[in-house]
Order: structure tokens, then C-alpha cells, then sequence
């Protein structure tokens, strides 16, 4: 009984103490000099209201948010909720999702490779063809990796006699890992299959998964490399991903990250960035996406061509990639997922992806990170420019 008493006593004396601070601070308020601040009062509603897309993948994307949201788990049962929100059938997600035939109007008019996008949009295992289980035990501290497909023999072998090659780079470990799909016999080449499995045996440097490796499913080839990273690379420092027609300059780049801040360290997105980016409605254009298909605007994105991020950031954007739908585009797609995460890649101006010159001098290229596109002979010569000790640049 004391115990509850004395509790009470301060209680009691907690309130008395909040009531004369509240009168003492309008009395004070009161007489002080100037105007009084005028007091806003919200006449509209705290929560906007959802604004409900017709394209396809806005309203999937929409559906996953809200799933992934326990704030938004009071609406599913609410009339502001469409009809389509809670139509859903238990899918195999990596078997054809012939629903999009009805849901896209004009489906049936769309590309082949889109029209096979869309159909497997949901599924992201595929079986490994090839792997390098232990590619990372000496833990890179940059991992240079490379876009490629089957038949591109000879740009695998130009990128590793010049800035793809393994070993010591400014006392700095660094290692290439080429990323591969598979070729079906639906797409008119000759098996590679063998020639392919050879390589990998002699550089032990390609991983593959056995799906149609095509523009539209190099999205695929994002979520399928961040998950083998976190499998076999999670220690690796920087990460630079990029296509096989570029030239990197490994030198410029192991220099710039010595010199980066803790917290540059840890969130590290550059490349050549592009802003306002809408998609392309033009269905002869490469990168044509129709409105039935995707409306809006896109993130701030980094083009595929090449980009430098951490590891660190590497494990983040594998996190939340499950929290984004797959996207036709696969850089735009980054760019989505570093938008969920609070974050903007960062335009660097060591990064030419448009409007190159091609009679640039072997000094412009020491000084920048990468340049696309260049052919396989033009890497051989370029790479001779780079590493010329008897060139003076200053």
C-alpha cells in the first residue's frame, strides 16, 4: 500500500508540474513582444489517396508494395481497393503467366522478346549452367563484372589481356567474372555450348544460368549476378558492372576509390546518370515499352553500359530487389531499386557513354574510368595507351 501511495504522490505531482509549465509558457507566450504565429490547420486528408494505375506492371508493382507494407494492410478490404487487387490465383512462378495475354491489350502486337519478358516476369531461379564457387576466396577488393554472351569469344578474350586481367592492380587485388545466359536453338546460332564449356574450364572466370539471354533479360541477369554475389562474394569491397564493348580503366578507378570517405565507402553508386528518363513509345526503337505496359516517369538511373558501386551497397540492392517487380530495362531497373532504398546514383564524369570523339588521345583515356563502346581491337590498342609508362601526361 505505501509503494501504490507513493506512486500516486508522483503522479500526481508529475501532472501538477506539466499544468503549471503549460500556464507558464502562455502567459509567457502571451506577453511577449510581436505577433502571435498563426496556427495552420490541415482541412485535407493526412494519407493521400493511392492513385491506382492501369498499365500492367504499375498495377503488380502496386499490388507488391502494398503487400510489403503492413501500413497498407488496413486498405485491402476497403472500397478504395479495385477490383484486380485481390483477384489473384496461386501462380508457379516460373511457369508461363498467361494471364498477361488478357491483362496487356495489345500483347499479342508487342515484340517476341517482351511478349517472353512478360510471360516469365515473375521467375527469378534459374538452374547454373556453370559456377565458380570459389571465385571470391581471396576476397577482390575490386570485381570487375562483365555482361556477356555466348558468342562473344573474342570480346571475352580482348577484356582479359587488357583492364579485365586478374591479379594486383595498384596493390589492390582485383578479378573479372564474365556473366552469361544461355542460347536456344529459337535463336538461329550454331551450339557454342562446348566451345563455351571449355573456356570456362581454362579462365574459370563465367558463370551461366540456363535462361534465353536476350536485351529484355538482362534484368534477369541483375537479380541472378546480385544473388550469386551474396552467395560467393559477399566480402568483395567495390563492384564495377558493365557491358563487354567498353575499355575500363582499372588504374583510374582503384586510385579513386583509395581516396573515398567512410561514408562514400558504404553508399558508392556512380556512373554516367541519366535524369528524367520516360520510356520509349516508339516500337521500332530498341528500348520501346508501351503505356499498356508501363506509365511514369523512370528514376534516376545509371546507364548499364557501365557503373562503380560498393559491396556493401551490392548486399542492399539484392535485399530489396525482392521488393521490386522485374522491369524490361535492366539499368532503369537499378534505378528502381536504389529509389526504394533512399538513394540516387551519381553522375561522374569518368564515365563517356554518349557523343564520344573517336579521335581521342591516349591521355583523355588515363584520365577517365570507362569509355563505350570500343571494339576488341580497339581495347588492345587502348589498353597499350593506358598502362605506357613512357607516356607523359601532365
Amino acid at each position: 500500500m505505501r509503494v501504490s501511495g507513493r506512486r500516486h504522490n508522483i503522479c500526481c505531482m508529475a501532472v501538477a508540474f506539466s499544468v503549471f509549465f503549460c500556464v507558464l509558457f502562455g502567459l509567457h507566450t502571451s506577453f511577449s513582444s510581436g505577433p502571435r504565429p498563426k496556427i495552420l490547420v490541415p482541412f485535407n486528408r493526412f494519407w493521400r489517396r493511392l492513385l491506382w494505375r492501369e498499365s500492367f506492371w504499375n498495377k503488380e508493382q502496386q499490388r507488391l508494395d502494398i503487400l510489403h507494407n503492413p501500413l497498407f494492410n488496413w486498405s485491402r478490404n476497403s472500397s478504395e481497393v479495385p477490383d484486380w487487387f485481390n483477384n489473384t490465383t496461386p501462380l508457379n512462378l516460373c511457369k508461363p503467366d498467361y494471364r498477361v495475354r488478357t491483362q496487356i491489350r495489345d500483347y499479342n502486337t508487342l515484340p517476341e522478346q517482351l511478349q517472353d519478358f512478360l510471360l516469365y516476369m515473375r521467375c527469378r531461379t534459374y538452374p547454373t549452367l556453370i559456377d565458380q564457387p570459389n571465385f571470391c576466396h581471396k576476397k577482390p577488393y575490386l570485381l570487375l563484372v562483365v555482361k556477356s554472351l555466348v558468342q562473344h569469344f573474342d570480346r571475352r578474350q580482348a577484356i582479359r589481356e587488357t583492364w579485365g586481367r586478374a591479379g594486383i592492380v595498384a596493390n589492390r587485388t582485383v578479378a573479372t567474372v564474365f556473366l552469361l545466359g544461355s542460347s536456344l536453338s529459337t535463336d538461329y546460332l550454331p551450339d557454342l555450348q562446348g566451345m563455351l564449356s571449355h573456356e570456362a574450364k581454362f579462365h574459370k572466370d563465367i558463370i551461366q544460368w540456363h535462361y534465353r539471354d536476350t536485351f529484355f533479360n538482362l534484368t534477369l541477369k541483375e537479380v541472378l549476378f546480385l544473388d550469386w554475389f551474396r552467395q560467393r562474394c559477399p566480402h568483395t569491397r567495390y563492384v564495377f558492372k558493365g557491358d563487354d564493348d567498353v575499355i575500363v580503366n582499372t588504374f583510374r578507378i582503384v586510385e579513386f576509390l583509395k581516396n573515398l570517405s567512410l561514408h562514400q565507402r558504404k553508399e558508392l553508386f556512380i556512373g554516367s546518370v541519366i535524369m528524367d528518363g520516360e520510356p520509349k513509345r516508339d516500337p521500332k526503337l530498341k528500348y520501346f515499352i508501351p503505356q499498356s505496359v508501363f506509365e511514369g516517369q523512370y528514376p534516376p538511373y545509371a546507364s548499364g553500359a557501365g557503373y562503380l558501386f560498393s559491396g556493401n551497397l551490392a548486399l542492399r540492392l539484392h535485399s530489396v530487389s525482392h521488393r521490386v517487380l522485374l522491369y524490361p530495362i535492366d539499368d532503369v531497373y537499378t534505378g528502381m531499386c536504389l529509389e526504394k532504398l533512399g538513394l540516387s546514383p551519381e553522375e561522374h564524369s569518368g564515365f563517356k557513354i554518349f557523343d564520344i570523339d573517336d579521335n581521342m588521345t591516349p591521355c583523355m583515356y588515363r584520365g577517365l574510368m570507362m569509355v563505350h563502346s570500343r571494339t576488341p581491337l580497339e581495347l588492345l590498342t587502348i589498353w597499350s595507351w593506358i598502362v605506357k609508362p613512357e607516356l607523359d601526361c601532365q
